[in-house]
């Protein structure tokens, strides 16, 4: 019997909940260019599944990876870290 591979977990901030039972989370990161070192930031939306309706916009959430729900989403919320004011 083998081990699963351990699942990825993204932090990000909620910009969109428009939709039932799916939530847009943008994660900001920030990685240094291969040839002139500079830092970039980088932004990625992740379309994340939200069973209980519970994440608002400004909230930041704590999603991992999952099988797929639907085309776009591949990811569930796992937390909400830290609500918006």
């Amino acid at each position: 019997m083998t081990d699963r591979a351990a699942r990825k977990a993204r932090v990000g901030v909620v910009i969109s909940d428009a939709r039932d039972k799916t939530i847009t989370v943008e994660v900001s990161d920030v990685t240094r260019h291969p040839r002139y070192g500079k830092t970039v930031p980088r932004r990625k939306k992740y379309h994340a599944h939200d069973e209980k309706n519970d994440a608002r916009i400004g909230d930041t959430v704590r999603i991992i990876e999952t099988r797929p729900i639907s085309k776009s989403k591949r990811w569930r919320v796992s937390e909400i870290v830290e609500r918006a004011r």
